[in-house]
């Protein structure tokens, strides 16, 4: 069956091999560090000047990535770190904003983001997934994680409601 995109609300997102291609550098003091395709965190903005409620959860845990997901357009308090149950983060998602599982779609790429993939309405993985997240998606993209996955999602999905469309007003009040 084909996941509804119309009903699309909330869109959560895993960060590493999502929003990056799962790389991580060090720095010499053990910092991680990771690069982000802005086209993705612009795709994010889009999502966020439509009214769709963001969400990050990582099992990861760096302030960079905290505050650059923020700048994206996350909400300071939807941006969960140190994330080891994905699937809680979800149903409590849907708790606090009123939402049903099928009004949830959630991006991810590996193994921990298997059972929350599994219970969101609309799963997507990239394509070079984990063969785990990948039996667990609804839609897997031709594209890999940190190349344009999440902005090709995010297209995807505000396309099929008729939302991809830039406001360059509301981008400067938000933005």
């Amino acid at each position: 069956m084909e996941p509804n995109l119309k009903a699309v609300r909330a869109i959560v997102l895993d960060v590493d091999g999502v929003m990056t291609d799962g790389s991580v550098l060090v720095d010499p003091n053990a910092e991680p560090l990771r690069i982000f395709n802005e086209k993705d965190g612009h795709g994010l903005r889009m999502a966020a000047m439509n009214g769709y409620i963001l969400a990050v959860v990582t099992g990861g845990h760096t302030e960079a990535v905290h505050k650059r997901m923020v700048a994206y357009g996350v909400p300071y308090d939807n941006v969960y770190m140190k994330a080891r149950d994905k699937r809680k983060v979800l149903i409590g998602l849907c708790e606090r904003f009123g939402l049903s599982p099928e009004e949830l779609l959630y991006m991810g790429d590996d193994i921990p983001d298997a059972p929350a993939m599994e219970f969101a309405g609309v799963a997507v993985a990239p394509a070079d997934a984990a063969a785990e997240a990948l039996e667990a998606a609804d839609i897997v993209s031709p594209i890999p994680g940190g190349r344009g996955f999440v902005r090709w999602t995010l297209e995807l999905v505000m396309k099929a409601q008729g939302k991809w469309i830039f406001d360059v007003n509301k981008y400067e009040q938000m933005f």
